[in-house]
């Protein structure tokens, strides 16, 4: 059975100046993290430090990887979270808590 290759070009479409490729279609590998996608989320997890372990469960549930290591403890990158708001959920000691995002 031959593989059928997809045309690409006839996926894509235009939102202002942004050409976006139609039914989440990834062209190459990697190419979501040279995309910022934080200014897609109406909610943010915000990090109560003074609660927070630093155990990582937050790190381990994040599909986007937005979750960095810093120190002993973890950080959320903004650029990239949707605002799911799985962090929150499988936190352990609840320190995370998602707030509605202000523009």
């Amino acid at each position: 059975m031959k593989k059928q290759r997809i045309d690409y070009g006839s996926l894509k479409s235009k939102i202002g100046n942004v050409e976006i490729t139609t039914g989440a279609v990834l062209e190459s590998t990697g190419s979501t993290s040279k995309t910022k996608t934080g200014a897609w989320r109406s909610l943010k997890p915000v990090v109560d430090e003074q609660k927070c372990i630093g155990c990582g469960m937050c790190w381990t549930y994040c599909p986007e990887g937005c979750i960095e290591k810093s120190e002993k403890k973890f950080k959320v990158n903004f650029d990239y979270c949707k605002g799911c708001g799985i962090c929150s959920n499988e936190c352990p000691v609840k320190a995370i808590t998602m707030v509605m995002e202000e523009k």
